[in-house]
């Protein structure tokens, strides 16, 4: 999201330069039959999940798809959908959007530009609800099934056209069961989190559940400057009420209703001075002041005025409906409507200086409906049939101030006259604001037919429509105090404040899949599959000086070949999935800048190609114990392309590390008819990455390793349980995101969380 305003640096008069398990026994229901009890977790070694729209057994699912259960997110206690980066191999997440807003990146398909209106490469599903811009994300740690990862483009299947995968994220649906369980916990920075659910029958046709999530904690990042708050606090809740209705056997329907807030401190930014010339780039030195040099700080420590709450309120409600034509034929319906609004106060220097502020505003609504018609014969052939639109639109406003505490004229007073006696280089501040308006209709069709018990042919295709287009788009440059200066989109008239912009774009595509699986002797799976996949057009939010900038990028493409294979041997004691894949991918989103206009355009680098894999290795060696791994191996590099008018050959995609790795051991220690106490724990290592496409080796992120753990103990009747935990127990200091703003002198970092801890209860009722 910085990125939104910060690339602005190059226009301010030379003075700166602006990435296991839904666990179920036996064999996987038919999706034709009704569920009528509250799902439950217990094997780890037959995962089932939905993630071909079937209820499969995860060895039986010839894609390259990692399953994260509700016992395994909390024994890990991710928290935070960024926490899944490390679980799941070559998925990385960026915080920049803000702690609770994850940018992710698989298998080295991301973005680079975090502008409220874009929507990323790698899907987020919420109960088979697509939910794509930053506004409408809500809370969804919390009181869940399940949660599936699949890698490479999509479209199939799923709502919307991916290039770089889908993450599901799969709610507890309600059962008739009474039944209630509450979670409470207390850590380190007072950190107060709760978490808890209360399902029961209505009748003898109907189920409720309602589910909460509550958490509050000091911020880490200690700030020095007095009376300021530390920055990366956690203040936020959630509520989840579903209810099912099963008016007969051949019907049944789930009603979701949700909302959730978040409103911490912002998270901490730290300014890191490059050079000689400190934070401020030797601007305050031609005005009689001082630049910023951080001295005497602690890593993590900051002296920031610009501190203040981020807000994001969000509100969902879904109508999912299934009537069973027949034994082998169901009709699905999901219909969605969201709104959500956010807030984001962007302290972009972490100085008592004001050389970079800004606030980022947007708030959203979308309507969403998927149709489908599914067959689960017991004959060669079966299907998928399905038609999906979704309508969104937002409403967004940017704000971004440069070294707006500067009397330039030195009258005593910060106003409009001091930006015009600068040329407009210093104390200005750039605004924007717009309404977008996305519409996407698309049919799509999913077919799979048995040559025999051990081959079967896979194919799909999809017809898309997006249509865009974006109204009352205007920008202006203020002075410090507020007062507008010129009018510079659109720009025929400078003092015409209430003059706007427009533009649009229509796209139509037709995307598919083939593919073939071959199960052995042993029923082991092996599987070839090519795919594209398709990202729509975009509109360049990043408009300031130009009515030339407000510009539409081109689509994106993934051609996606993937060969993959999916075992248990020893008996079952090890499971090892493992893929290795091949991306041709064309024309990626990028922001450019003109470096002698300055004006900025939203462009496509025309190629690049992606070559990795994965491997998944679960391993009981004795009761009791369970090791896992996963190992991700990613190479990139971009074939063809310029950004600002430097060649990108032979770089590196961002968020992209050669290597992750995951290992992690669940053991039992003691077990006695009194209780059983367990202990788990878990590290990652992530290689080298880089944050930009020009890879600055200054601000790539070294490779590091975290590592977590937990400690647990359960009473005989599973009814009570209390367990400690710790995160990055080594106290790792490492970068979620940063960016190069040497022109100001200094980078914008964004680091990742430090040691956490803490001790948790639970009981179930």
């Amino acid at each position: 999201m910085t990125r939104l305003f910060y690339s602005l640096l190059c226009g301010v008069g030379g003075f700166a330069l602006a990435g296991q398990a839904l666990a179920q026994d036996g064999e996987p229901r038919p999706a034709s039959a009704p569920e009528r009890a509250p799902q439950t977790e217990a094997s780890e070694d037959d995962i089932v999940v939905t993630a071909l729209r079937r209820s499969e057994n995860l060895q039986d699912v010839p894609v390259s798809v990692s399953a994260l259960g509700g016992e395994a997110l909390e024994k890990q206690r991710l928290m935070q959908v960024s926490d899944l980066a490390g679980s799941i191999p070559n998925l990385q997440a960026s915080t920049v959007a803000g702690d609770g807003l994850a940018i992710f990146s698989l298998r080295g398909v991301s973005m680079s530009d975090f502008s409220f209106n874009q929507q990323g490469p790698v899907a987020t599903y919420f109960d088979e609800v697509y939910k794509g811009s930053f506004p409408l994300l809500p809370l969804a740690m919390f009181d869940l099934e399940r949660v599936e990862v699949l890698r490479g483009p999509q479209g199939t299947l799923y709502g919307k056209n991916t290039t770089g995968g889908a993450i599901n994220f799969i709610s507890r649906k309600p059962g008739y069961d009474t039944e209630a369980y509450l979670r409470i916990g207390y850590g380190n920075y007072d950190r107060i989190d709760a978490e808890g659910a209360v399902q029961t029958a209505l009748g003898d046709k109907a189920a409720a559940r309602i589910a909460f999530t509550f958490a509050r904690a000091d911020g880490w990042f200690k700030n020095l400057l007095p009376g300021k708050p530390a920055g990366s606090a956690v203040r936020q809740y959630g509520v989840r009420a579903s209810f099912l209705l099963e008016p007969s056997d051949d019907l049944d329907f789930v009603l979701r209703l949700s909302t959730s807030l978040q409103n911490p401190i912002e998270y901490g930014i730290l300014g890191r001075p490059v050079g000689t010339a400190g934070i401020g780039g030797g601007v305050y030195e031609m005005f009689g002041g001082a630049s910023y040099f951080r001295t005497g700080l602690g890593r993590r420590e900051t002296e920031s005025d610009n501190v203040g709450r981020h807000r994001h309120r969000t509100y969902g409600a879904s109508f999912t409906g299934n009537w069973h034509v027949s034994d082998s034929l169901t009709v699905t319906s999901v219909s969605s409507y969201d709104y959500g609004k956010l807030f984001v106060l962007d302290e972009g220097d972490g100085t008592p200086l004001r050389v970079l502020e800004a606030d980022l505003r947007g708030s959203g609504r979308q309507f969403s409906q998927d149709l489908r018609l599914s067959s689960d014969s017991d004959g060669p052939f079966n299907f998928i049939l399905g038609a999906y639109y979704n309508y969104e639109k937002l409403r967004n406003a940017t704000s971004a101030g440069f070294y707006s505490d500067i009397d330039v004229n030195g009258d005593g007073a910060l106003d409009a006259d001091d930006c015009v006696d600068s040329a407009f280089a210093v104390s200005c501040i750039y605004r924007n604001r717009y309404a977008q308006v996305r519409k996407s209709a698309a049919v799509y069709s999913d077919v799979n037919y048995k040559l025999s018990d051990q081959v079967v042919l896979r194919g799909g295709l999809r017809y898309t429509r997006d249509v865009g287009n974006v109204r009352g788009y205007s920008a202006q440059i203020e002075g410090p105090d507020g007062t507008p200066i010129v009018n510079t989109i659109p720009g025929d008239d400078p003092f015409d404040f209430g003059a706007a912009a427009s533009a649009r774009f229509r796209k139509g595509i037709v995307t598919g899949k083939v593919g073939i699986d071959f199960k052995t002797a042993d029923d082991d799976l092996l599987y070839a599959s090519f795919s594209r996949g398709y990202r729509a057009n975009a509109f360049n939010a990043q408009a300031y000086f130009s009515p030339t900038e407000l510009n539409v990028a081109d689509p994106e493409t993934v051609n996606a070949y993937e060969l993959g294979f999916k075992t248990r041997f020893l008996d079952r004691a090890v499971t090892l999935n493992g893929a290795i894949f091949y991306y041709d991918y064309r024309s990626q989103q990028a922001i450019s800048v003109d470096s002698t206009t300055h004006t900025q355009s939203l462009i496509n680098i025309p190629k690049s190609r992606i070559f990795g894999g994965e491997l998944e290795l679960v391993v009981r060696p004795v009761d009791g114990v369970r090791i896992n791994a996963g190992l991700g191996l990613l190479s990139t590099k971009i074939r063809e392309g310029t950004l600002t008018g430097v060649s990108l050959e032979g770089n590196r995609l961002p968020n992209a590390p050669k290597v992750g790795l995951s290992v992690g051991l669940d053991w039992d220690v003691i077990e006695t008819r009194n209780g059983k106490l367990s202990w788990g724990v878990n590290g990652s290592y992530t290689s080298k990455q880089y944050f930009d496409l020009f890879n600055t080796d200054r601000t790539a992120q070294k490779g590091y390793v975290l590592v977590n753990s937990n400690l647990t103990y359960r009473f005989a009747d599973d009814r009570y349980g209390i367990g400690i935990w710790a995160k990055n127990i080594f106290d790792k200091y490492y970068a979620r995101y940063t960016l190069d703003l040497s022109g100001a002198g200094f980078d914008y970092v964004h680091l990742g969380d430090p040691r956490t801890y803490g001790v948790s209860l639970d009981a179930k009722f």
